[in-house]
């Protein structure tokens, strides 16, 4: 204490102080470190558990619906399912989310009806092929 007092001229009164407040707080700073190391590796636990929890909800959820065509894929997905999201629904089902929103503004009925004029053509004179004029109009 006296050499630090000659070398760097603080107060010994100060140089007491400082000691020990060094050996009060020493030993907590290797437990604190402990304590972080802890509270890492108890909330990496716990975002693990949720993980695997939400895997095994969407694998049941997946089992249930795997063996369908895709409309059935399609009316099988639930809208107000809170544990799965629908755009993950339909990512398990290997459909494209995008086709969940899509709703068809065409009307067909036109187009069917040129359809069935061709297939009556066709079937009247198969040995003409599709006449030139029914092919322009479908276009």
């Amino acid at each position: 204490m006296a050499e630090l007092s000659s070398d760097f001229r603080p107060h010994p009164y100060k140089v007491r102080k400082w000691i020990k407040d060094l050996l009060e707080t020493l030993p907590d700073l290797f437990v604190d470190r402990q304590k972080k190391k802890d509270k890492d590796q108890e909330e990496l636990v716990t975002e693990l558990y949720r993980q695997i929890g939400q895997l095994k909800v969407e694998l049941d959820w997946l089992k249930k619906n795997h063996k369908a065509s895709v409309k059935k894929k399609r009316q099988e997905v639930e809208s107000g399912n809170r544990k799965i999201s629908v755009s993950r629904q339909y990512e398990l089902l290997g459909l494209s989310r995008s086709s969940y929103y899509y709703r068809s503004d065409r009307d067909d009925s036109y187009n069917e009806y040129l359809m069935r004029l061709i297939d009556e053509q066709y079937t009247r004179t198969p040995f003409f092929g599709v006449p030139k004029m029914t092919v322009w109009l479908c276009r």
